[in-house]
């Protein structure tokens, strides 16, 4: 598709699925057509070792298809996967099944309990991989690797640091969800913060916080901020990049009774922002929003129009009303699409009864 006609095609989905407001439907917001190419810095490739040759593309049931030179792959990603298929050890010793790069850290996924020699490999991958803008390289032994990518253990650091500072200074680590295209993050964050306004006296709550980019901007407009990150790497390198948020780790669901306590300690207007993964928010998530937090105003980032649509006939049946939708089209060449909710209560003054 061309970008007019992806475009076309992401909003009338969007107006399909959340009909009951398409009125607030913004227009979507992208990039200029030659960053729509070459904008994927986080990938998770399969791996096989087929003919003496090393390919790294995507699985479908027992076949391993390869995607050599993805035009959607960031050009460093291009050169990690050409250096790899150069330097890496023959599969019958190296039995890689996955190779995940997130930015400037690479992990290879490898199906054993151990390596022989990997002190050498380290220094051969570093070499190989320093030239394409690789800070860190790990080993990743999971035996059982499968469905599931990592294991809880057994990262090793190969070669390089453990840690990488993105574009705009915040730390990551080689497991770290980012989302795609950082100019339009930023723009979603600010149509966010806009609409929150955060400052001196309010109270943030922020849900699957990540690595912290949304938290630190509350704390710079000065407000209060508890953020949740079920990821232990993720929740580490929050906690550097905003250090003065209350920070939990866990599930959303399991850290209500905390994030109660927190928000009774904050007298001031309560707001919410919350960047759940394609499941959305968990039905006990949703009961405490609207029944015990209550924000005045919430923010929520979505990647899937299903289950934002189910989250929001929750929220507007109690009480809230639905501000606008901004899409962004954080996927180009692909039929993702991503849109930021800017939802506000309407409800009477006295707390509602709510149920999921």
């Amino acid at each position: 598709m061309t970008a007019a006609e992806s475009a076309a095609q992401k909003t009338g989905w969007l107006r399909e699925r959340l009909a009951p407001w398409a009125d607030r439907l913004a227009p979507l917001e992208a990039v200029p057509e030659p960053q729509r190419w070459g904008y994927r810095e986080n990938v998770c490739l399969s791996t096989a070792w087929v003919d003496g040759v090393w390919h790294f593309g995507l699985r479908r049931r027992d076949e391993l298809i390869p995607i050599p030179d993805c035009p959607v792959h960031a050009p460093r990603v291009r050169a990690v996967v050409r250096s790899l298929a150069r330097v890496l050890p023959p599969g019958p010793s190296f039995p890689m099944v996955y190779l995940v790069q997130s930015r400037a850290q690479v992990v290879l996924v490898v199906k054993a309990r151990a390596v022989e020699a990997a002190d050498a490999l380290g220094s051969v991958l570093g070499e190989a991989l320093a030239g394409a803008g690789v800070e860190g390289v790990w080993l990743h032994l999971n035996p059982s690797a499968g469905r599931r990518v990592f294991a809880r253990r057994a990262w090793r650091l190969l070669w390089g640091v453990p840690r990488s500072r993105d574009a705009d200074g915040l730390l990551y680590g080689p497991a770290a969800f980012s989302q795609l295209l950082p100019v339009l993050h930023r723009r979603a964050l600010d149509a966010a913060e806009a609409f929150l306004a955060p400052a001196p006296g309010t109270a943030v709550v922020d849900l699957y916080c990540g690595t912290g980019a949304s938290l630190v901007r509350w704390l710079r407009a000065g407000a209060a901020a508890a953020g949740v990150e079920l990821g232990g790497e993720a929740v580490a390198c929050a906690r550097e990049n905003a250090p003065d948020a209350l920070i939990l780790r866990g599930a959303c669901a399991q850290r209500l009774p905390q994030l109660t306590a927190w928000a009774e300690g904050h007298t001031g207007p309560r707001r919410l922002y919350a960047n759940p993964p394609r499941t959305g928010l968990e039905p006990e998530v949703l009961r405490w929003i609207a029944g015990v937090y209550r924000p005045g105003r919430l923010a929520y980032l979505s990647c899937s129009a299903g289950t934002l649509r189910r989250d929001l006939d929750a929220l507007t049946g109690a009480g809230y009303r639905v501000a606008r939708l901004v899409p962004y089209d954080f996927f180009p060449q692909t039929y993702h699409v991503e849109v930021l909710a800017l939802l506000e209560d309407v409800s009477p003054s006295r707390s509602p009864t709510y149920s999921a």
